[in-house]
C-alpha cells in the first residue's frame, strides 16, 4: 500500500494542516468555547483550570476528528498535567511566565551542529551551510529564554570550529 501524506518539514505540509484542520479549530474554539488553544499543523495544546474539564473535552475532540476528518488522537500523545509543570510542545516547555527549551531539543542542536561542523571539514557541506546552520539554531533558541544555552552554542561552535 503506497504512503499516504507529505513529509514532514514540507513548507506545504504547514499551509495543508492550516486549510485541513481549519474546521477543527472552529470547533474548537466556537462549539466547544476553549479559550486557551494553540495549534501548529497537527499539533495543539488546550490549557484549562481543571483536569476534569479537559478529560470532558477529550470524547468531543475525538469524535469530531473522527467523524469530520477522518483523523484520531495518537494515544499515547495525549497529556494532561499542571500547569506549573509546563506544557511540553514544539520542542520548548511552555511555563506561566516564560519559555525554555526541551533538553532533548537542545542536545539535538548541538549534536546536529557538530555533525554539521564535521561535514564542513570534509568538504561535504560548505561554509555558508554552516553559518545558516548555526542561525538557523540561534533564531530557535531566540524564541525561549535560553541566554546561557545560546552563548554556550556559540562557544562550542567556535571551539570544534578551530579544532
Amino acid at each position: 500500500m503506497p504512503a499516504k501524506g507529505i513529509p514532514i518539514g514540507n513548507l506545504t505540509l504547514q499551509l495543508f494542516a492550516n486549510i485541513y484542520l481549519n474546521e477543527f479549530d472552529q470547533f474548537i474554539k466556537h462549539t466547544l468555547k476553549v479559550n486557551y488553544y494553540i495549534r501548529y499543523t497537527d499539533d495543539f495544546a488546550i490549557v484549562a483550570e481543571s483536569r476534569e474539564y479537559l478529560e470532558k473535552l477529550l470524547p468531543f475532540i475525538s469524535k469530531f476528528l473522527v467523524d469530520k476528518l477522518a483523523l484520531k488522537l495518537h494515544p499515547k500523545k495525549i497529556i494532561i498535567r499542571s500547569l506549573h509543570q509546563g506544557i511540553d510542545f514544539l520542542g520548548y516547555v511552555l511555563l506561566p511566565h516564560h519559555k525554555v527549551l526541551r533538553s532533548k531539543t537542545k542536545q539535538r542542536i548541538f549534536r546536529k551542529l557538530r555533525r554539521r561542523i564535521f561535514e564542513y571539514k570534509s568538504d561535504i557541506v560548505s561554509k555558508l551551510t554552516l553559518e545558516q546552520s548555526l542561525q538557523s539554531y540561534l533564531g530557535v533558541l531566540s524564541h525561549a529564554n535560553t541566554y546561557k544555552v545560546s552563548q554556550k552554542l556559540k562557544n562550542d561552535f567556535w571551539f570544534w570550529f578551530s579544532e
